[in-house]
């Protein structure tokens, strides 16, 4: 062998140990970043703990209170890691927003949202689901809220891990009702309103698939399959995205400036309808300049519906970071007032120490653990364009102010999610519909096999089952592992 051909079989060799190499590193890395997320978060609960330590003071309940943090922030890791897939998820799956992007709007909006708007006053227990005066001391009081903390951020933290959006709200809802039971039987619970919450698990997905699928619909009639694309866009995306701003408008102020001003919902419509003119007129020459240029075919309308889209994504996190906050501070709020005071049949006010660590609980959550619900929501159940992404965003809202208007408890999860769906479902109707057209017109043109249309359904019916079951066991499951960790913590400290 000559001392070339040794060279060169020792420089192969070492190129098969640096591809050995390599792939052990790339493997590691796949194995290590969910091991970073996890310690991450430990160090966030455990900084939680140490301010409640710092804030709370050297009172007798002080290990309480840092209990209580410590659950609080992991409340808020889930909702950041589950429920903020439904703002970002349609505008990634669209590709309006790289998935940075994405994370990076939503931790700025989701925080101010919470921050600025957070509600600053709760019931005792979660919207009114059990008597207070039922709980007979303030020890049974603050195990109970304990419980439902920690049952409803073990239930949303399995949903994430199985990749199903659930409704966060409902799982505080169930672990308070739970423990309210296991604490004082069920005469407790206020049945009336918990029945309402059980219709909003009906309504409140259909609600949002029928306002999107309806809006699908008319961008479908009035600017795709017209003959002239771009003409229509003209007139019809300055009224779309006029619409779109007068909803967030009335949106924001009627859930999301609670803290700084009371609106009622006639007042908030007005302001709506007000900025909704003054947007449309304002993006008529917009939309003229922007579309200067453009060929007449499909492709070309997304450019229009990227910007409105971001805004929306934008709205729909702060309203959220304003409204959803609460289902991780409220109970740690009610057992700060409790635990201070003894009093836990008051109304509750939240600290500005308990507001942070919800606020930046929420943005660790969505920042380490999101991507995954994210791209669920926003490619998997059915393929989503600025178009489609716009009309699940615009719902979300629309739906949300009708629900207040009718006086219904809806999850913005179930809306969010229901959109997705009721986009997908209305696009399998129009294709269907298009080939009876078709068939119609040309008789002897081949169709495809059922098991072929099968195949090529919109909506992956894998997701939607599993979404569904997930919403439906939501409320039962979180109630019955509250009442198991009531029965737990209440032998232990009793």
């Amino acid at each position: 062998m000559t001392e070339k051909q040794g060279d060169a079989r020792h420089l192969e060799t070492l190129d098969r140990d640096l591809a050995r190499f390599s792939r052990l590193e790339d493997m590691g890395a796949v194995v290590a970043r969910p091991m970073v997320g996890i310690g991450i978060s430990l160090v966030f609960v455990l900084i939680a703990g140490i301010a409640a330590m710092l804030f709370f003071g050297q009172e007798s309940n002080t290990v309480i209170v840092v209990v209580a943090a410590c659950l609080g922030a992991y409340m808020a890791l889930n909702i950041g890691a589950n429920d903020v897939a439904n703002n970002m998820g349609p505008a990634v799956g669209a590709n309006a927003l790289s998935m940075g992007g994405a994370i990076a709007i939503a931790v700025i909006f989701e925080s101010a949202g919470a921050l600025i708007a957070g509600g600053d006053v709760v019931s005792t227990i979660a919207k009114g689901i059990i008597a207070p005066e039922s709980m007979g001391t303030a020890s049974v009081f603050i195990w109970a809220m304990m419980s439902a903390l920690l049952s409803a951020a073990l239930w949303v933290n399995l949903a994430t891990w199985v990749g199903a959006p659930v409704s966060t709200t409902h799982s505080v809802v169930g672990g308070v009702m739970g423990a309210g039971i296991a604490a004082a039987g069920f005469t407790a619970v206020n049945w009336p309103t918990m029945s309402a919450i059980a219709a909003s698990w009906v309504i409140s997905p259909v609600l949002g698939g029928v306002v999107a699928a309806m809006f699908l619909w008319l961008i479908k009639s009035r600017i795709i399959y017209r003959e002239d694309k771009i003409a229509a866009a003209r007139t019809w995306v300055p009224i779309l995205v006029g619409i779109m701003a007068g909803t967030f408008a009335s949106y924001l102020a009627l859930k999301g400036l609670k803290k700084i001003i009371k609106i009622d919902l006639p007042l908030s419509l007005l302001i709506g309808a007000a900025i909704g003119v003054v947007v449309w007129l304002v993006m008529i020459p917009l939309i003229r300049k922007q579309s200067e240029g453009l060929e007449n075919r499909n492709k070309s309308l997304k450019v229009l519906f990227g910007i409105p889209l971001v805004v929306s994504a934008a709205l729909l996190s702060f309203a959220h970071g304003a409204n959803d906050v609460a289902n991780a501070v409220g109970p740690l709020a009610a057992i700060v007032q409790a635990s201070q005071s003894g009093d836990f049949t008051a109304s509750v006010s939240i600290p500005a120490w308990v507001m942070v660590i919800g606020a930046f609980g929420i943005s660790f959550g969505l920042f380490l653990f999101g991507p995954k619900l994210i791209r669920m929501v926003g490619g998997q159940i059915t393929k989503l364009n600025p178009m489609r992404a716009y009309c699940v965003a615009l719902s979300a809202a629309i739906t949300v102010i009708v629900a207040s208007w009718l006086g219904l408890p809806v999850s913005s999860t179930h809306i969010a999610v229901g959109a997705v769906f009721g986009v997908g479902f209305f696009r399998e109707w129009d294709a269907e519909r298009r080939i009876r057209k078709a068939r119609l017109a040309m008789p002897d043109k081949p169709v495809f096999a059922p098991e072929e249309r099968r195949r090529r359904k919109l909506v992956r019916r894998s997701h939607f089952m599993t979404i569904i079951a997930a919403w439906v066991i939501t409320v039962p499951a979180a109630a019955l592992l509250s009442a198991v960790i009531f029965f737990v913590i209440s032998s232990t400290m009793g």
